[in-house]
């Protein structure tokens, strides 16, 4: 069988990803442990719209160290995708040229529609894969991918007029972890005033994406992204972030509230006795908590049967598979 060995790069607001596997036509397999370092690439970008000299520091240090991974997995390819933050720095040339001097490859700043479509294909080609396979939920499903400066929502096909893992609409709002709590959750722990002027915010950017995706057809609610697999962890009552504890599993929605409620209340020094919080993220996961506390909201009023099961699953597999599959597949057939 055809395969080739491919290497992604997700290097989104927050947290900088590589993962390293090869890719055939039954799909990726990893060659080595994924890699998280968490950058914070998007420090203050909402305001100053330029990347920090600190925050490409932190960045081109962990392109050293996949740089050293790589070395010891040679790879057919390599892609060096680029999102929110990026999107948005007017210096963001002098941050695709220090990485190109490190991995020999450029970062390829994506829109955040095919962000969106990417994380879709990473979540679904697991299911389509895994333990859930033959019993999978209903469809069409709708993938959230929360980031630290985005997040984007995506529904796909109802297996009948178009494939399950087939985007059909897609839309990504400006609003993420980092934004949300560098706009206004500066108060630690937030005043109620910062709270209301946030749920603002995020309704406004909910009210213009349910313009564009087709909520009301949405069969399955899917989650990616590291705030809410946090959260899912929480929801759990989990003592440690253990990722096969959460990957695929079905979490309910009132825990899911009762976690993202406490965590948003919080103060900072509280959130740091919590140990399924990464240290980089103990700043900001109020905002995204905050974030995935109105999304579940809405939804459950927008469209119930999303939630049928009385909950969502959560899913360690979102921008970071979908790159390294499309792009594995992109190889096999040149």
């Amino acid at each position: 069988m055809k395969q080739v060995t491919v290497a992604g790069v997700d290097c989104g607001t927050n947290s900088i990803r590589l993962l390293i596997a090869s890719v055939d036509e039954q799909g990726l397999h990893p060659l080595a442990p994924r890699i998280m370092k968490v950058i914070r690439l998007g420090e203050r970008v909402d305001r100053t719209h330029r990347f920090a000299d600190q925050a490409l520091d932190r960045a081109y240090e962990a392109c050293r160290l996949f740089a050293d991974q790589l070395r010891s997995h040679p790879v057919d390819g390599i892609r060096f995708v680029a999102t929110s933050a990026t999107r948005d720095a007017a210096n963001r040339s002098d941050f695709e040229e220090g990485v190109e001097s490190i991995l020999g490859v450029r970062p390829e700043v994506i829109s955040g529609t095919e962000e969106a479509a990417l994380s879709f294909l990473g979540a679904i080609s697991v299911l389509e894969s895994g333990p859930r396979a033959a019993s999978m939920p209903q469809a069409p499903y709708m993938v959230v991918d929360l980031g630290g400066g985005s997040t984007e929502l995506v529904v796909g096909g109802d297996g009948r007029q178009a494939p399950i893992d087939r985007a059909k609409a897609a839309y990504s709002m400006n609003i993420g972890s980092v934004r949300i709590t560098e706009r206004h959750l500066r108060d630690d722990p937030p005043s109620q005033e910062e709270i209301d002027q946030a749920v603002e915010d995020i309704d406004r950017h909910i009210d213009q994406a349910f313009e564009t995706v087709p909520i009301e057809e949405v069969g399955t609610l899917v989650g990616v992204s590291g705030t809410v697999t946090t959260m899912s962890a929480l929801a759990l009552g989990c003592a440690q972030y253990e990722p096969t504890q959460i990957d695929g599993v079905t979490i309910p929605v009132d825990q899911a509230e009762r976690a993202n409620q406490e965590v948003l209340h919080m103060s900072r020094q509280d959130r740091a006795g919590l140990k399924p919080i990464h240290p980089g993220r103990i700043d900001v996961i109020g905002g995204g908590a905050l974030i995935w506390n109105r999304l579940l909201d809405r939804v459950s009023q927008a469209c119930p049967a999303a939630l049928d099961g009385g909950g969502y699953i959560a899913s360690e597999h979102g921008l970071l598979d979908g790159l390294v599959l499309d792009y594995g597949r992109r190889l096999l057939k040149s």
